[in-house]
């Protein structure tokens, strides 16, 4: 793992007047090694030592200093991932059954493309867009 990664992620939670414990430096290695986002369960597989209340808080302070990001689905677990500016551009496709979240990546003139609609459409109702995500909802392929 990069430590410029960890460099990062400790910057933020100093700025915000915490510290990089070693409880959430566990988190942002599991959620690094991660092909994809992860539930707390799936979390706490990986990282065994971490207990469960201790995930929850310092899951919900690493979301506030802009570390992680929480995707919310129709199931009973959010997932979490590292915050896109620490990884790359991508988008998800989220299973509208099962809760699943898988990334996906598009090409750069697909990226370009639809930066320019959304473009579009910010500029014709005045409103300031910082990034986009995109999020395709459906039935991943064990639910079809």
């Amino acid at each position: 793992m990069a430590a410029d990664l960890h460099d990062t992620v400790a910057h933020r939670l100093r700025e915000a007047d915490q510290r990089y414990t070693t409880n959430r430096r566990a988190l942002i290695e599991a959620l690094s090694e991660a092909d994809r986002p992860l539930t707390i369960p799936e979390l706490l597989e990986r990282q065994r030592s971490l207990p469960q209340s201790s995930a929850y808080r310092n899951l919900s302070i690493l979301e506030e200093v802009g570390a992680v990001r929480r995707i919310v689905t129709n199931d009973d677990f959010s997932r979490y991932e590292l915050a896109e500016d620490l990884t790359e551009h991508h988008h998800h496709l989220i299973c509208s059954t099962c809760g699943a979240v898988e990334d996906f990546t598009v090409s750069k003139q697909l990226e370009e493309r639809l930066m320019s609609a959304m473009t579009n459409v910010a500029r014709r109702t005045g409103f300031q867009p910082t990034h986009h995500r995109l999020d395709l909802l459906g039935s991943c392929a064990n639910c079809t």
